[in-house]
């Protein structure tokens, strides 16, 4: 027997895998460097909004229906009207909002406004916040004005504002994609109205409003301006889980997140009393070296208000003058006037009004979700296969090969990789071993994530833990495709995929994303496909929404047939 050759194999390894040392949550403090060349940020952006997306559940995103509009009164004021609107973003599932107009026949340019977590969202008007009087003052001034629900406040109930699980996670079933998704339809709407002008459209929002107002920017183009209040932080990431999905910020934070609204103008709006204190001296210069790889740092601007968390009145003035000089600026400047403040229930939708025919409640809606993604994941290619569970098990995040307690022994083509549930000397018993040794293979062993020598203390008790860590069958299959990729990168020669127990889900998908020729029999019948059993058995938040292992088995390379033999 030829002697073992080791590459990597060291105990201390597997207390240094960043994956257990660094674990970061919505209070980790996060900073942000730009890449110095507009090519690397340009590359950066379109790995990121591809994360995003697929954290929300829309990469692939449900099919956009012909949008359903439900007007349900107006009021007439002075210089304005105020319209009660519903809108079908989905199938069956409605949002709640109400529509601020200029009197005139435009074109205008248009807002987009996401409402924060105060008790009345959308209608909430008090001293720290009031949408009635930002939608009545734009209105006044030339703008419309479209301010929309969250799940779970005023007309929009159809699904609970804070519902999570692992049976959701697996399909990227979320508050903050199915937000997202209204977001993306309310700007359909929104550009589709005769008196909108659709290239002068903006957003804004406080708090969770300003999550969802740099969300959208990221990945909607659509917008030409933008203004996040009281909300970009590299030192609290979101609190809620409307604002935070499994995989969201895998390697990145709302600072980058943000940032990639470049070189669109973006104000940021800050206050001495919560966690955006720090915007003027560390996220606005940190981001404004964005705007200026495209020769545009004075497109992006800060300002700060000494005040608790707010979308006060001198944050909304602050953001009336941002948007007038960038979208209007032939209109004089003004400032917050007072208005008529509606009654809550004259502003409802279906205040005393039942839904419409057809509406779902919170499980059809989830059942047409899992129908319209299984329907989007039948349609994919090899590549988009194969790429779609790369964002989804953060390849982009995976280790280096030299990271990973790994044991080499030389060999004679075609090398394998011997894959164990419990690690390399557990393999080393088996009598797969044992054959590949007696014909002289070059074969890998590998202590994956967790497993062996790899077993080490690993924080996950943060409720957002997710959103910015893998988890460990992740991180099994991250490692398992570093494997593949290093025998391919060492023998030029396709790779036999010995596995045993749950490592075959981590060799299959491993080889899927590692996209090297390989021998590997495993078939879908080993997937479990029902929500209870992969929670136990191969937890990846995404992997239904990826296409499962049908999308796993369309992505593997096949070695050629003479080695399959």
């Amino acid at each position: 027997m030829r002697p073992l050759v080791v590459l990597a194999f060291a105990l201390a390894l597997s207390a240094a895998d960043r994956r257990n040392t660094e674990t970061p949550n919505t209070d980790t403090r996060f900073a942000f460097q730009a890449p110095d060349q507009p090519a690397a940020w340009e590359a950066r952006r379109g790995l990121l909004r591809k994360q995003i997306l697929a954290a929300a559940g829309l990469w692939p995103a449900p099919p956009k229906h012909p949008l359903r509009v439900l007007f349900a009164g107006r009021v007439e004021r002075d210089g304005y009207t105020v319209e009660k609107v519903a809108l079908e973003t989905l199938p069956g599932f409605w949002l709640g909002a109400n529509l601020y107009r200029p009197k005139g026949p435009g074109p205008f340019p248009a807002v987009l406004h996401p409402h924060g977590h105060w008790p009345y969202g959308r209608l909430e008007n008090s001293a720290l916040c009031s949408t009635p009087l930002l939608g009545a003052n734009f209105a006044r001034n030339g703008f419309v004005v479209l301010a929309y629900d969250m799940l779970g406040y005023n007309d929009t109930v159809q699904a609970p504002h804070d519902f999570t699980g692992p049976a959701f996670q697996l399909w990227n079933f979320t508050p903050l994609g199915l937000q997202l998704w209204n977001s993306i339809r309310a700007l359909d709407f929104l550009a589709s109205l005769p008196d909108v002008d659709p290239q002068r459209l903006a957003a804004t929002g406080a708090s969770g409003g300003g999550t969802q107002t740099f969300l959208l920017g990221a990945v909607d183009g659509r917008l030409a301006a933008a203004a996040p209040v009281n909300m970009v932080s590299g030192i609290m990431q979101g609190g809620c889980v409307c604002e935070n999905a499994p995989g969201l910020r895998i390697g990145t934070n709302n600072i980058e997140i943000a940032a990639l609204f470049a070189p669109r103008p973006m104000l940021l709006v800050s206050a001495t009393g919560d966690w955006t204190r720090e915007v003027p001296k560390a996220e606005f210069p940190a981001m404004q070296k964005v705007w200026a790889l495209y020769g545009k740092p004075d497109q992006i601007e800060a300002v700060q208000f000494d005040a608790p968390h707010n979308y006060h009145r001198e944050s909304r003035e602050a953001v009336y003058e941002f948007f007038r000089r960038h979208l209007a600026p032939q209109r004089a400047p003004w400032k917050e006037r007072n208005a008529t403040v509606e009654k809550l229930q004259d502003m409802l939708v279906f205040h005393g009004r039942p839904m419409p025919e057809g509406s779902l409640d919170f499980d059809g809606l989830f059942a047409w979700w899992k129908r319209a993604l299984r329907a989007a994941a039948a349609r994919m290619s090899a590549e988009e296969a194969r790429e779609r569970l790369r964002i989804a098990f953060a390849w982009h995040e995976r280790p280096s090969f030299d990271a990973l307690p790994a044991r080499w022994i030389g060999g004679r083509a075609p090398a394998a990789l011997l894959l164990h549930p419990e690690g390399m000397a557990a393999a080393e018993k088996a009598e797969d071993f044992r054959e590949l040794r007696a014909a002289g293979r070059a074969l890998l062993l590998l202590d994956a994530f967790q497993t062996g020598s790899a077993v080490a203390p690993r924080d996950r008790s943060h409720r957002h833990f997710l959103t910015f860590n893998v988890s460990d069958d992740a991180a099994r299959v991250q490692d398992a495709a570093v494997a593949l990729e290093e025998i391919w990168k060492r023998t030029k020669q396709p790779v036999e995929v010995r596995a045993f127990g749950a490592a075959r889900l981590w060799a299959l998908f491993g080889a899927a994303i590692a996209g090297v020729p390989v021998r590997l029999d495993v078939d879908a019948a080993e997937f479990p496909e029902d929500e209870a059993r992969l929670e136990k058995e191969f937890f990846v938040p995404g992997i239904l929404h990826a296409g499962g292992a049908d999308a796993a088995l369309r992505a593997l390379v096949r070695a050629p047939a003479q080695l399959r033999k």
